[in-house]
């Protein structure tokens, strides 16, 4: 019994070891909080400028009220000087009146003064005389002045022909129309030549322009199958993604049955239940777990994977199990394990009416039954948070894929059109891609460029210029994913 004790107490702690490696472990996973660090700076930063807009929402609806109150006041003045101009404009309007009734009057006294001398020229008014008077005088001074400046004129062009020797200078004239109508043969003979120069040309550049659209057309064939392959390639990425993440969940399950079976085979061990095997005894499973509690120093995960991979040779006799067990779901299972423990329950009860135990040794048991019933909480509470662990972490990871992946979807969308607005020329081409699909942001981003005009090359093949411009291209791209609110 003795032995036994110090067989069970080895083995209690060696489990306790192994427990507190998976317990060190899941507190190095749990450094994996920079990031969500990371995340927390940018959630402050978002609140800076939430307090900053909430100011200027502030001091904007100040102005509006200041503004509104002035307004008020405008208004109330207003009303107050609106009576001012209405008395105004009616003295003004009386003023007038005042002013055309003079008029009239000064009118009729000039009627009657100069009546007389209207009715002997033929007008009905002296103000018709004095207009039409007026109007003349102006057209006789004008004409005066076109006549002295024709007679200026032709008096200076009389002067300079006479001081001219007009016989020498027709002369001239003469050869130098005779040398120019030479010279205009030459030049339409050397026109023809270059007409139909000009034709040959033209009739090469219209050849030139079909093939240009000819290979245009290629051009967009084979952008269309190219933007059609990386629309492919996104779409299998993302399938990818999918199936990893259906494998990763089918890995966890695997890996919480297989903890299940080797809980059931030390259960068996500690209860010292014979199990029908068909290769490998339990002697075997106890010498691979202190070999594996041995390793476990150095990475739980490994012994872990050590336990499983050597019980995975132990093959379980299951022929004398009855066919109808065979066919049972989990929960019937379950419902028939409990009916067998309690049938073992009654047994020990009558095996107890039957004999005297040894109450020392049932004392040790439970003992044993305690620290193990302790040991084994601990590890289900350690295996627990070590699963709440990498839950969390699979979540924080599947947060930050996410928002990579709407990121660099958008600025791989709009770096393209950016760059072809900026080089002025659709030719232009612009993309990005990952390096590792599956997680991006460990691994660089491939950016090329292709210049207007030119074939597709390596970025560090591209002038300074080009580069200026392809950089400008990625910094937009980038900016427009989230722009700044100010």
């Amino acid at each position: 019994a003795k032995r036994w004790d110090d067989k069970q107490m080895s083995q209690l702690k060696s489990t306790k070891e192994k427990l507190t490696e998976e317990l060190r472990e899941a507190m190095k996973k749990s450094r994996k909080e920079s990031e969500l660090n990371t995340v927390e700076s940018q959630i402050r930063g978002l609140d800076t400028r939430l307090k900053y807009s909430k100011s200027d929402k502030e001091k904007t609806l100040k102005q509006i009220a200041a503004l509104d109150e002035e307004l008020r006041q405008l208004e109330n003045k207003l009303e107050l000087i609106a009576p001012k101009c209405e008395y105004i404009e009616k003295s003004m309007m009386a003023r007038d009146q005042l002013i055309q009734e003079m008029k009239g009057k000064m009118n009729r006294v000039e009627d009657d003064v100069f009546e007389d001398f209207c009715r002997q020229i033929g007008m009905q008014n002296i103000r018709q005389y004095e207009e039409r008077e007026l109007r003349s005088q102006q057209e006789r001074a004008k004409k005066r002045l076109e006549f002295d400046n024709q007679k200026n004129r032709i008096t200076n062009q009389l002067e300079f022909e006479r001081m001219k020797d007009t016989k020498n200078n027709v002369l001239r004239w003469e050869r130098a129309v005779s040398d120019d109508e030479d010279e205009l043969e030459r030049a339409k003979q050397a026109e023809q030549k270059q007409m139909s120069e000009i034709d040959k040309l033209m009739r090469e550049l219209d050849k030139l322009k079909s093939e240009r659209q000819t290979k245009k057309m290629d051009v967009d064939a084979f952008e269309e199958q190219i933007g059609k392959a990386r629309r492919e390639v996104g779409a299998i990425a993302k399938d990818i993604q999918a199936a990893q993440k259906l494998v990763n969940s089918i890995e966890n399950k695997l890996e919480m049955r297989k903890g299940e079976r080797h809980s059931i085979l030390m259960h068996c061990k500690m209860e010292d239940i014979q199990i029908p095997m068909l290769h490998g005894n339990m002697e075997d499973i106890s010498a691979q777990e202190s070999s594996t509690m041995e390793s476990s120093m150095d990475s739980s995960s490994v012994a872990a994977q050590q336990i499983y991979d050597r019980e995975a040779r132990i093959t379980i006799d299951y022929s004398q199990l009855n066919a109808s067990y065979k066919d049972f779901e989990d929960d019937e299972v379950k419902k028939y394990g409990d009916k067998l423990a309690k049938a073992i329950s009654d047994a020990s009860l009558t095996l107890q009416k039957i004999q005297a135990p040894n109450m020392k040794a049932m004392h040790k048991l439970e003992m044993a039954r305690e620290k193990l019933q302790e040991t084994n909480e601990e590890f289900e509470n350690a295996r627990r948070r070590a699963k709440q662990a990498k839950k969390n972490f699979e979540k924080v990871k599947k947060e930050r894929h996410d928002k990579f992946m709407d990121c660099f979807e958008h600025v791989s969308n709009e770096i393209d059109n950016i760059y072809k607005a900026l080089a002025k020329n659709q030719s232009a081409q612009a993309f990005l891609g990952p390096e590792n699909p599956e997680e991006p942001y460990l691994d660089g981003i491939n950016y090329n460029c292709v210049a207007p005009g030119k074939r597709f090359q390596p970025m560090s093949n591209l002038s300074g210029g080009e580069k200026t411009v392809a950089a400008l291209a990625l910094l937009f791209a980038i900016h427009s994913y989230q722009p700044a609110p100010f």
